[in-house]
């Protein structure tokens, strides 16, 4: 779970809970393809999930294979695909959803674990390409 949200109403001196969701990306990305909004899905699904599971999974052998022409030949891959990848600006919209919701005198939103998680991720994969510095192969 990335976030929930909780909103309440007062009502005749009594409150009254209007809604208490519990969301997370893939349940989203399903919610959004349950509702036939598979467009939707399919840009959430390949730039908030595939395209940050495709450049993770690329530094690796970018870090194993240096020196090598597959090496620079990856890191052209995942600096190409990083200026796709939605995960820092998903990041930060949580972060603004928490600020908002907090401030709401009745909506109230806790980061669930999938949040920190998708966070760490966010900061260990932008500085991990930035302190990866693979050269070009000279020709032969």
């Amino acid at each position: 779970p990335v976030l929930t949200i909780r909103a309440t109403m007062e009502f005749f001196g009594t409150e009254r809970e209007l809604t208490n969701e519990t969301r997370s990306v893939i349940g989203a990305i399903r919610s959004l393809h349950g509702s036939g909004n598979d467009f939707v899905a399919g840009l959430i699904l390949l730039f908030s999930v595939l395209v940050p599971l495709i450049k993770a999974a690329l530094i690796v052998p970018i870090l194993w294979l240096r020196r090598s022409h597959w090496s620079y030949r990856l890191f052209r891959v995942v600096r190409g695909i990083s200026k796709w990848s939605m995960a820092d600006v998903f990041a930060v919209g949580m972060l603004i959803a928490l600020l908002v919701a907090k401030g709401t005198a009745n909506l109230s939103a806790v980061a669930g674990t999938g949040f920190y998680y998708f966070t760490a991720y966010c900061l260990v994969s932008n500085a991990a390409f930035q302190l990866l510095q693979v050269e070009a192969p000279a020709r032969s």
